[in-house]
């Protein structure tokens, strides 16, 4: 059962505005606002904590993939400290969706992200 809360929510819309974010100075802000400060990040290619690490992943998801927005897939799924949620990764120029995935992540008590387990459901060949 799950037991969704605008904690769950705001958390998520931190999570995506970070990913969003295409200036420097802009996505600095925005991970700040949605991780704690040692909060982490993992997935199939990357494993960082802190800040900087994040934005360093973030930025480099935005240069292989230039005019992509990563955008939800369906609603935040969550409990206590925990939420779950789908996304794929768009061009806005044509509308195809090469990336998606799912991410669980997990809530300090200020709703900020201690961690992010990401698993990646499509990846186009040779990324």
């Amino acid at each position: 059962m799950s037991v969704n809360t605008e904690r769950h929510h705001t958390a998520a819309a931190r999570y995506f505005e970070a990913w969003n974010a295409t200036d420097p100075e802009a996505r600095a802000k925005a991970v700040a606002a949605a991780w704690a400060a040692e909060g982490g990040y993992t997935d199939p290619l990357a494993d960082v904590r802190g800040h900087e690490g994040i934005a360093t992943v973030i930025a480099a998801a935005h240069e292989q993939f230039p005019g992509f927005v990563f955008r939800p897939l369906g609603a935040v799924d969550g409990h206590h400290d925990t939420a779950r949620f789908s996304w794929e990764l768009v061009n806005e120029a044509d509308g195809s969706a090469p990336v998606a995935g799912c991410d669980v992540i997990t809530l300090d008590a200020e709703g900020r992200i201690t961690q992010v387990l990401g698993f990646l459901d499509r990846v186009p060949a040779g990324a």
